[in-house]
């Protein structure tokens, strides 16, 4: 089986989609990989690296993604690209059904098996395979370090002969996976810690990272079955906000990792909720590339308001591209192993395992996701 990975053409995008360590697994199964000259030269890893590791070098892009039984990326797929893949071939990367059907629509009329890493069921089995996890939880630590950096304080306390420095107060507002990360950053840099999140599930975990659980009285809300949270009803927005204004005036930085899973970020602090907070303080909205939750958030921008930085950016995990690449290919190394036929040396794509049938968009020519096909 002949796996080509290509360089990743997003702007700004640091991360290769493989590392040498997972070519050199994929080879020992039996496979050919391929991958494009300077795939990782963001992330220090030499085409000699990825030579020894068992792969050849592709000088030409659109050959190698004719002639690949498998193609690997991080991001989704260039349009213009799409005719240039193997008809039956598998496409493995991220891919947003939910705003980006049309080409999902494109890889099905190509012939091609397209696999979605955000897609990937949240199960045991999957756990290896979770990108999103891997990714959200590279995202928690850097929104930590980069709102040190900007807050002007430290954030231990610290006695010292001039006097004793009160530790940072840090409100983290969403629980997922980059939300628990951030507490335990913050809670490693000494900061003193409150979380909220609307599924009264993870207190235990909360709590269980030395942070304190806000609680809000919003009625019904719980979690979808992949463990997401379940999107609010205006009326337990406008509850929420009320609970949030109290808890972000007092606190030194705010970050915002609230998401709801296939839609738009909610909006949870309001312009005039940052406007109550002390000068010098920091919001860190983790979500700006869906939307946003904080209202007065722009992608890739640090505005100031009322002397609170308010920090949006977007691909936070290419921050840290060398730990993001590392584990975003393990993710695909560890799905291609799953599946993988040892007898034939192929990946098999087995069309009634549930984990396949969560994540596999497009096969022979249609969309075949429960959620996307019609």
């Amino acid at each position: 089986m002949r796996i080509f990975i290509p360089l990743e053409t997003h702007p700004g995008e640091t991360r290769a989609a493989l590392v040498p360590a997972t070519v050199a697994r994929l080879v020992k199964l039996g496979a050919q990989v391929e991958v494009e000259s300077h795939l990782g030269a963001s992330i220090f890893q030499s085409d000699d690296l990825y030579r020894d590791s068992g792969a050849t070098l592709s000088t030409n892009r659109r050959a190698s993604l004719g002639a690949a039984d498998m193609v690997l990326r991080l991001r989704m797929p260039p349009a213009d690209e799409v005719p240039s893949l193997k008809p039956g071939s598998v496409h493995i990367s991220f891919l947003d059904p939910f705003n980006d059907l049309d080409l999902v629509q494109k890889l099905a009329a190509a012939g091609v098996s397209a696999i979605s890493m955000q897609m990937i069921p949240r199960s045991t089995v999957a756990q290896k395979m979770d990108a999103l996890s891997s990714q959200a939880n590279l995202a928690g630590y850097i929104s930590v370090i980069i709102a040190a950096e900007r807050l002007g304080k430290i954030f231990p306390m610290m006695t010292t002969p001039a006097g004793t420095i009160r530790p940072a107060k840090v409100f983290v507002i969403g629980v997922g996976v980059a939300g628990l990360q951030a507490i335990a950053t913050a809670k490693r840099l000494g900061a003193q810690i409150e979380a909220f999140d609307t599924r009264p599930v993870v207190e235990e975990q909360v709590r269980s990272l030395g942070a304190r659980f806000v609680k809000a009285d919003l009625g019904e809300t719980g979690q979808t079955a992949q463990g997401y949270a379940k999107e609010l009803t205006a009326e337990q927005l406008a509850k929420q906000r009320d609970v949030m204004a109290q808890h972000c005036a007092p606190s030194d930085v705010v970050i915002t990792a609230a998401q709801v899973f296939g839609r738009k970020a909610p909006r949870i602090l309001t312009t005039e909720m940052v406007q109550s907070m002390a000068p010098g303080s920091v919001v860190i909205d983790l979500s700006v590339e869906t939307g946003g939750n904080v209202e007065c958030s722009r992608a890739d921008e640090e505005v100031e308001i009322n002397g609170v930085k308010v920090v949006g950016i977007s691909n936070i995990p290419r921050r840290v591209a060398r730990a993001a690449s590392e584990m975003y290919s393990s993710n695909l190394g560890n799905l291609i192993e799953h599946f993988w036929d040892k007898e034939s040396s192929t990946f098999k794509l087995n069309l009634e395992h549930d984990l396949i049938k969560g994540c596999l968009l497009t096969h022979a020519g249609q969309i075949v996701h429960p959620q996307f096909k019609q």
